[in-house]
């Protein structure tokens, strides 16, 4: 079973739209500081809002990951 999420999906979603609305882009670092939240954490939605949006081909998007979830659960079963 997965942790729970420390931070709630809207302040994810928010802090994302942030940082790639913002002209000059912010640095990440700082823009976690404002909102409240460790960077890395800032990073890794900002790095998975670029695969969903089809920017990165280095990471999974959030569907294809669900799916490989299934299958492995599926599997598993098997």
């Amino acid at each position: 079973m997965a942790a729970p999420r420390k931070y709630s999906l809207e302040l994810r979603e928010r802090a994302v739209r942030m940082y790639r609305t913002t002209e000059p882009r912010p640095q990440i670092k700082k823009l976690a500081v404002d909102l409240g939240v460790h960077p890395e954490a800032l990073r890794g939605w900002i790095r998975q809002a670029e695969a969903d949006a089809g920017e990165r081909d280095d990471r999974l998007t959030t569907d294809e990951r669900a799916e490989l979830t299934a299958l492995r659960k599926e599997n598993a079963q098997l």
